[in-house]
């Protein structure tokens, strides 16, 4: 089924890379006194748990790293290599290279995508629709992940050999999973993170083996930059994503699922499931709460021999549902009754 290969986006990088499927000093060290204070000043305990998911996304953008992470979900493991080096003046340069596999890599500089499929010659440039691709995290602020979650402090362990402050947030309701976080104690860097079902199961797993934080280098630098230039013997393809407006289409998506809030709409081409038909044009409708994403897609239902059906892979559940012409799938990180909630959200009225 079609829909079990949609990403949340053409890229896919999220917190596992596409071919699959952090400044220091905002807080200081004292984590455990904050979260000590809890029972004393939840209000205070929740800021410095803000505060501490905050200061992880800054040490994924604005600190320079190396290493080796690896992505697990049941049986399934991939390894992948990073090196991201962060300037003052020129933002962020990242390669990342597939190491289990067919070949792939990723170039990017900023928000300037560059995907290498080397058995195709093949090269995908696209913009970068998310900043929560591992080690970063989030896709929201601090502040709001934690009006639906709650931080339970524990303890400190050593991941890779750098020691980390660990720190499980627990959702305050049933529509979204459980997360166990170790961050880098001096720099905040996240080293490893799990999705947890709510018998405390490890739906899926991403942490580095091995990193160096300090270790990218200009040179690394220079070699990023000269790969995204030298682009010669390479298929260049650049996938339309525009704007899309899908309530002046005709759609209402208002699910009653709190803290989720829509942070963008987009159209673009699918491949036709006939050989020589054109590419299907499809919508998607983005929400999170920060740490879950959901996506809702519609599509036409033209010529479809598709079915209604729900799947899962990891943390990940997928729900397709006929609605009259249209497909509507909705895929996310999240248990399958928030799913539910949002297929059952979705209203179309045709434009006059």
């Amino acid at each position: 089924m079609r829909t079990l290969r949609l990403n949340h986006s053409i890229s896919g990088w999220k917190r596992l890379p596409a071919f699959l499927l952090c400044a220091a000093a905002l807080l200081s060290v004292h984590l455990p006194q904050a979260f000590a204070q809890q029972s004393a000043d939840p209000v205070a305990s929740r800021r410095a748990a803000a505060d501490w998911l905050d200061r992880i996304q800054l040490a994924a953008q604005q600190q320079s790293y190396e290493g080796t992470f690896v992505y697990q979900r049941g049986g399934f493991v991939q390894s992948s290599r990073i090196v991201h080096y962060a300037t003052r003046g020129d933002g962020e340069f990242e390669q990342i290279d597939s190491l289990d596999g067919k070949p792939r890599k990723l170039l990017r500089h900023n928000d300037d995508l560059y995907t290498f499929v080397p058995e195709r010659k093949l090269c995908v440039v696209e913009r970068r629709q998310a900043r929560d691709s591992f080690p970063a995290l989030l896709g929201a602020s601090g502040e709001r992940v934690m009006s639906v979650y709650d931080a339970k402090l524990l303890g400190k362990d050593r991941v890779a050999g750098i020691d980390a402050q660990v720190v499980e947030l627990v959702p305050k309701d049933a529509y979204r999973f459980a997360y166990k976080l170790w961050a880098d104690a001096h720099t905040g860097l996240l080293l490893r993170s799990q999705t947890l079902d709510d018998g405390d199961h490890v739906l899926e797993q991403i942490a580095f083996s091995q990193v160096r934080i300090g270790g990218a280098a200009t040179s690394d630098k220079a070699a990023i930059s000269a790969g995204m230039r030298n682009l010669g013997g390479w298929t260049v393809v650049r996938p339309p994503v525009a704007p899309v407006d899908m309530e002046a289409e005709g759609w209402q998506i208002t699910p009653a699922v709190a803290g989720f809030r829509k942070i963008r709409e987009v159209q673009r081409p699918m491949a036709s499931r006939e050989p020589g038909d054109p590419p299907v044009p499809v919508d998607q409708a983005v929400f999170t709460d920060g740490l879950s994403t959901i996506s809702v897609f519609v599509e036409p239902a033209d010529k479809s021999t598709r079915k209604e059906g729900a799947g899962s892979t990891g943390a990940t559940h997928v729900l397709v549902k006929r609605r009259g012409d249209f497909w509507i799938t909705v895929l996310g990180e999240v248990p399958p009754a928030t799913l539910q909630q949002f297929a059952s959200a979705i209203e179309y009225k045709a434009s006059k």
